[in-house]
C-alpha cells in the first residue's frame, strides 16, 4: 500500500495544481460565476461521495416542503440521457440516474430535475417550474453557479481536513474550497458525541469564527420490500443472505448490520455501479437480498425477494431546527424575504 502512495503521490501533485488553478481563476473572476433570482441551497463535499448529500437532499425537502415549492436539480451520475431531463411517472432510473430516480419516488410531488450543466438547468426550472427554492445536489465544486447558500457535508470518520488528492486520497477539491461553505455539517457521527469531540473537530476542520459547524448521525429504517412489507429479521435467521450495495463507503452500513447480528455475504460494488445480467443470477442464488434504496431502484424488477434500508440524517441535540433556522437567514440576505 505504501508503495502504491508513493507511485500515485506525483499524480495527486498533477491534479492538486489542476484543482488549485481552477479555483484561483474563479476567485479572481477570469472564470465567471452566475447568480439566479430562485434561492439555491448547494449540498457538496469536497471529497469522493460517502458524506450523505443525498439523505441531506432529503431531509431539506422534508424540512422546507410544507412552506415552499421546492425543485431538486442533480447531475444524474451515470445516467443515459443527456441534456435536461425532468423527472415524470415515466422516468426510469437509466433516464435520470439512481440518485434523482430515488428521490423522485421519495417525493413525487417534489420538481426533480438533472442536468450536467447546473446554469442551465437553473434557468430551466426557473422558466418552466418556478419553483420558490431549488436544492443542488453534488454542485460543492460547480463553481459557474453561486449558490445562495452552500452546505459542506464531511464524513466523520473521513474529514476533509485530514485527507489528500485523489488518487492517494480521496479529495476531489482544495481544502480551502471551506471557505465558501456558509454551513459545515459532520456527517455518520455517534449517537453520542461530546462537546470535547465537537470542539475537537472543529479545530480541525479550522472554519471561520462565522460559520457554523453541526453534527448529524445516520438513522436506519427497517428493511421494505417494494410494497413497503417490513422484513421481519428474525424469520432470515437461518436464510442464505446477501447484502449488495454499490455505495462509496459501505463501513457505516455494515456497522450498523453488525449490531443486528444478522448473517450475510457482502456483495460490494463500485459506488453508481451498473449491474449486469450476472450479478442478477448471483443475487437471485440467495433466498434474501438486502440492499441500500440507491441499489433497490435498479434491481427490484430483476431480482427476487429484495429489500431496501431507508437511510436520514438525525441532528444531534436539535440541530435540526438550527439548521433551518441557518438556511432562511442566509437566503434572505441576498433574496426578497421568504414568506
Amino acid at each position: 500500500m505504501q508503495l502504491l502512495r508513493k507511485i500515485a503521490y506525483p499524480f495527486a501533485l498533477i491534479y492538486g495544481l489542476v484543482v488549485h488553478v481552477r479555483n484561483y481563476l474563479y476567485d479572481i473572476n477570469v472564470f465567471s460565476s452566475t447568480s439566479f433570482n430562485t434561492p439555491t441551497i448547494c449540498v457538496g463535499n469536497l471529497s469522493v461521495g460517502g458524506t450523505g448529500k443525498t439523505p441531506m437532499i432529503e431531509f431539506l425537502i422534508r424540512t422546507f416542503c410544507k412552506q415552499y415549492r421546492i425543485a431538486v436539480l442533480s447531475r444524474g451520475y451515470r445516467r443515459k440521457s443527456s441534456g435536461f431531463q425532468m423527472a415524470n411517472a415515466a422516468s426510469t432510473v437509466a433516464q435520470l440516474g439512481d440518485e434523482p430516480f430515488q428521490i423522485y419516488r421519495n417525493y413525487p410531488n417534489t420538481i426533480v430535475a438533472v442536468d450536467a450543466d447546473r446554469a442551465n438547468g437553473i434557468e430551466r426550472l426557473e422558466n418552466e417550474q418556478q419553483p420558490e427554492m431549488i436544492l443542488l445536489d453534488d454542485a460543492f465544486q460547480h463553481r459557474k453557479v453561486k449558490a445562495s447558500c452552500n452546505i459542506l457535508l464531511t464524513a466523520f470518520d473521513n474529514l476533509y481536513s485530514e485527507d489528500t488528492f485523489l488518487p492517494t486520497g480521496s479529495l476531489r477539491d482544495s481544502k480551502n474550497q471551506a471557505k465558501r461553505a456558509h454551513i459545515i455539517v459532520v456527517t455518520k457521527c455517534p449517537s453520542k458525541i461530546s462537546n470535547k469531540d465537537k470542539l475537537g473537530i472543529r479545530t480541525l476542520l479550522n472554519p471561520s469564527a462565522k460559520v457554523p459547524v453541526l453534527f448529524a448521525s445516520f438513522g436506519y429504517d427497517h428493511f421494505v420490500d417494494a410494497d413497503g412489507i417490513k422484513l421481519n429479521l428474525e424469520a432470515i435467521e437461518h436464510k442464505k443472505v446477501a447484502l449488495v450495495t454499490g455505495i462509496a463507503n459501505a463501513g457505516h452500513l455494515l456497522r450498523h448490520l453488525n449490531t443486528l447480528n444478522l448473517n450475510f455475504d457482502h456483495l460490494e460494488y463500485a459506488d453508481h455501479h451498473l449491474y449486469k445480467n450476472e450479478d442478477v443470477r448471483k443475487f437471485n442464488t440467495y433466498d434474501i437480498v438486502l440492499t441500500t434504496q440507491k441499489d433497490f431502484v435498479k434491481l427490484e424488477a430483476k431480482v427476487d425477494r429484495l429489500y431496501y434500508l431507508g437511510v436520514r440524517h438525525q441532528f444531534l441535540n436539535e440541530e435540526d431546527q438550527l439548521i433551518k433556522q441557518l438556511i432562511l437567514t442566509i437566503i434572505k440576505r441576498r433574496h426578497e424575504p421568504l414568506t
